[in-house]
């Protein structure tokens, strides 16, 4: 990968991170098209960090509800602000314990297999259609729904299935108000990426053998300023338009993924 594949990566990365077209789904579509021929350790260690820079970028778009939710957590009280905070921990439960027990697995899905994220691709089609029949309510995310939008999330860590889709899909299909559902969808994935990435440095996973850095760094910026413009003006597209456009987009690009790796066989 050169600095010019990382540029352009970083900014798919910043762009779709937000809209439930699978930002790792695009990331692999991406890598192929531009010939990456990273090995999966690799191309993991580039996908984190421009997903950290999206969290980032994330941090700063919601600088006032986090830290609202943060002066809640210091008056030690059970206010909205410590339960909302709750929820976002016990719907942490299930990414965590894959990524614990799965990650040797979740690393070789990213080598490189369209076919999977094309399939994938349509599943999350298919997900986002059934919200944009549900009804709109006012309703909140409540503990048990957390948990079960956590299962989601934690399926989602399968390339070419949208985190944000599922997310924000499974807690419109349980009857919740999808701005409300947006917002816990962007904010929950904070504290795992965050968690990703301590562990990942801890562990020696993250290097900069192997004259990367600049890769890394380039893929970073791009994917953080993508994700600041991307982040302030496509949030209001997805809580404000019909899912069903997102859900015809990805089955069309599902399609081609799944046609691409046939032709090519």
């Amino acid at each position: 990968m050169n600095n010019l594949d990382a540029l352009v990566l970083g900014i798919i990365q910043g762009l779709t991170e937000f809209l439930p077209v699978s930002s790792s789904g695009h990331l692999e579509l991406g890598k192929a098209i531009l010939g990456d021929t990273s090995v999966p350790e690799e191309s993991l260690m580039f996908t984190v960090v421009v997903h950290f820079a999206t969290a980032l970028s994330t941090i700063v778009v919601f600088r006032k509800d986090i830290w609202e939710i943060i002066r809640g957590l210091l008056s030690f009280t059970w206010n909205d602000e410590t339960q909302f905070s709750a929820k976002i921990i016990l719907s942490m439960i299930p990414a965590v314990i894959v990524g614990l027990f799965f990650e040797e697995q979740l690393e070789a899905l990213f080598g490189g297999n369209i076919l999977l994220v094309g399939c994938m691709l349509i599943v999350t089609a298919v997900l986002l259609w059934l919200a944009d029949k549900a009804k709109n309510t006012e309703k909140k995310v409540s503990f048990s729904n957390a948990f079960v939008i956590g299962i989601s999330q934690a399926i989602a860590m399968i390339p070419g299935i949208s985190r944000s889709g599922a997310t924000i899909s499974t807690s419109v299909l349980l009857g919740n108000d999808k701005s409300k559902a947006a917002r816990f969808s962007f904010l929950m994935v904070i504290p795992l990426i965050l968690g990703k990435i301590a562990k990942d440095i801890l562990g020696g996973d993250i290097t900069t053998e192997g004259g990367n850095i600049s890769v890394l760094i380039i893929g970073f910026i791009a994917a953080f300023v993508a994700g600041l413009v991307a982040c302030t003006w496509m949030i209001k597209l997805v809580k404000k338009s019909k899912l069903s456009w997102f859900a015809i987009y990805c089955f069309i690009v599902g399609l081609i993924a799944i046609g691409f790796t046939l032709y090519n066989r």
